[in-house]
């Protein structure tokens, strides 16, 4: 007579291959000098951004006709704007602007695209053919230009500047998830879980999200990078950040006319973008190099 032996349900529980969010300890051990360089640079924009909500140097939208295009000095040290305006006071509360139009783009961009790219590895082929299909439809009109037609059908503003750029980064996202759920999925431990008759989204949750979470923390990081971009990029349109609220983008195109005598109205909010694009690059370069095991033994 035929014993058949019970599947053990401990079998179904993943070994962590790689991180998980969360799971960070030491991460920065090993001399990633990408990373803290990554990590310090968006400390200094995410300083600048928190100190601005209870100070700053000057009132950011209080025009003083007496300060016009002061230059850089003790009293205003990024100098003042065509309108007297403080250029630091304007930076710091631009910072704040920036980092919440990115966190919120990357967070809808998240949302959708993870679970559609997760839902996409886990089914039939002709069921992940027909997600990714519609990704690449998305995928084909880039974030910046789909900002700019939802900016002329539903208004030009920072939420649907953020929407806009939620969408059109959530195909990255799925190809990302979908990449890694079907790496997941030819795992040993999927395949008790399944024999275990675990349900699709227990074995999602449980199995496939912790072991792709190294994988959508730097897709984050560098559609963060993305979304600075082209927040700057709409707010230099006109079609961003609404004045009075300050915004580095717009800064740059009020510069424009001043290039040549006042190039320090151009050269400090370009410097502000480049060091918030830059330091989310050199984060996701290095958390790519930390979690990744083949990256990280070279």
């Amino acid at each position: 007579m035929t014993t058949i032996t019970p599947v053990d349900t401990k079998l179904a529980t993943p070994p962590n291959p790689s991180p998980a969010p969360g799971r960070f300890r030491g991460i920065l051990s090993g001399g990633n000098t990408q990373l803290i360089i990554g990590l310090t640079l968006i400390a200094v924009v995410a300083v600048a951004a928190a100190v601005s909500l209870f100070w700053t140097p000057y009132d950011p939208v209080r025009s003083v006709a007496g300060d016009r295009l002061f230059f850089p000095s003790a009293e205003h040290p990024f100098g003042t704007d065509r309108y007297g305006r403080d250029l630091l006071s304007g930076i710091m509360v631009g910072a704040r602007t920036t980092l919440f139009v990115g966190t919120v783009a990357v967070a809808i961009a998240a949302v959708i695209g993870v679970p559609l790219g997760i839902l996409a590895g886990m089914r039939p082929k002709r069921v992940g053919t027909f997600i990714m299909g519609g990704s690449d439809v998305v995928m084909a009109f880039p974030g910046l230009l789909l900002a700019i037609v939802f900016g002329a059908v539903f208004g030009a503003d920072t939420v649907t500047a953020m929407v806009a750029l939620g969408i059109g980064a959530a195909p990255a996202f799925a190809r990302v998830a979908r990449a890694g759920t079907l790496q997941v999925m030819k795992t040993e431990y999927v395949f008790a879980a399944r024999a275990a008759n675990r349900s699709g989204l227990a074995i999602a949750t449980r199995h496939i999200l912790p072991n792709i979470g190294g994988m959508i923390v730097v897709q984050c990081s560098v559609n963060f990078g993305i979304a600075v971009l082209a927040e700057a990029g709409l707010s230099f349109l006109g079609l961003g950040t609404k004045p009075p609220t300050p915004s580095w983008g717009r800064m740059l195109q009020d510069s424009q006319q001043f290039l040549g005598s006042h190039d320090y109205l151009a050269l400090i909010p370009g410097l502000a973008i480049a060091v918030a694009v830059l330091g989310f690059n050199l984060l996701g370069d290095g958390l790519r190099d930390r979690f990744d095991p083949k990256l990280r033994t070279r």
